[in-house]
């Protein structure tokens, strides 16, 4: 059974945060901000603005593309790591609000790498259910688990939603999920982590919330890893499919730093102008990056018919994923 994505949608908040806004709380400059990460400026979440709230407007541009009605829709896959609330899954309040109606929802906890790791679960549903029709989104509101204080990490993040919807038919523009792959290392899983609040590192009645309780990262080895890993698993999926890098049209990858994007591209032998890169508008978004970057791609009609994408992320875990996308 073959998966066909046949719609694309994705969604930011209004509020724009620049490179310069940020030098009035963190001892940080536009130039140092640019020079090492390509961020020029990222959206950010207004208060009371959450995860399944970006989700259900990038779902509802993905349904609107993809001319199905929300009542059509049998699953709903949500990869986030920043969810509305530990119980219930954010996936059901975003199906409640776009007016789905009832049936499986599930959040798919991967990180940075979660839009792909939900991509490979709605094929996975699709081999099992062929009529199925699967909204697979990624939304994050990273801004909530990040320490305005370590320049380290809050420069690099940003907050937005991207969605796909995800069938066994194609229709015209629709995308074959040729496939996909997933990996990861669970022993450099300290290089890249929010512990605090969970089970391992509680939060105690009456105690201030510690460092622990946002993002903290390794920068260093997390920007080795992250290069190594996904040219090797891109590498290893057109290899499983007798394809040569140059048989790509466009590499679209997390948007984590454009120096990883770079060398990435570097050592795929991929040149720079066969890769889509939008992290100067957004920063990292995390487990939107793939999906919102896709959307835009296809709106700036960037993927002719014909086209190989090959789509490549890195995140927390540590765990990285292919997906090769043939339009």
């Amino acid at each position: 059974m073959t998966a066909y994505i046949i719609g694309t949608g994705a969604y930011v908040p209004e509020q724009v945060v620049t490179n310069t806004a940020l030098q009035e709380y963190v001892d940080t400059t536009d130039e140092w901000i640019v020079s090492r990460t390509g961020i020029k400026e990222r959206r950010i979440a207004a208060p009371g603005e959450s995860a399944s709230m970006l989700g259900v407007e990038a779902a509802r541009n993905a349904l609107e593309d993809a001319g199905v009605p929300a009542q059509d829709v049998t699953h709903v896959l949500l990869g986030t790591f920043s969810p509305d609330a530990y119980i219930p899954a954010t996936a059901y309040a975003l199906r409640h609000h776009l007016g789905v109606p009832r049936g499986m929802a599930m959040d798919v906890s991967a990180a940075c790498s979660g839009f792909l790791f939900a991509l490979e679960t709605a094929r996975a549903i699709l081999a099992l259910h062929p009529e199925a029709i699967v909204l697979v989104v990624g939304s994050e509101v990273i801004s909530s688990r990040l320490n305005w204080k370590d320049r380290s990490t809050c420069v690099l993040f940003g907050d937005g939603a991207g969605a796909v919807v995800v069938t066994s038919k194609p229709t015209s523009g629709s995308a074959e999920v040729v496939d996909v792959l997933l990996d990861g290392d669970g022993s450099l899983s300290e290089l890249l982590v929010v512990r605090g609040g969970g089970s391992s590192a509680p939060l105690k009645l009456g105690e201030p919330v510690g460092d622990d309780f946002f993002v903290q990262m390794q920068g260093r080895e997390i920007f080795k890893h992250a290069v190594r890993s996904m040219a090797t698993i891109t590498q290893s999926l057109l290899e499983k499919h007798g394809l040569k890098a140059s048989d790509i049209d466009l590499v679209i990858p997390h948007q984590a730093n454009i120096r990883i994007i770079e060398s990435l591209a570097s050592r795929l032998e991929i040149p720079m102008d066969k890769v889509f890169v939008n992290i100067e508008k957004y920063g990292n978004t995390s487990a939107a990056s793939i999906p919102i970057a896709l959307a835009e791609a296809r709106r700036e009609a960037l993927i002719p018919p014909g086209s190989n994408v090959m789509l490549t992320a890195f995140g927390g875990g540590l765990n990285w994923a292919a997906a090769l996308l043939r339009f």
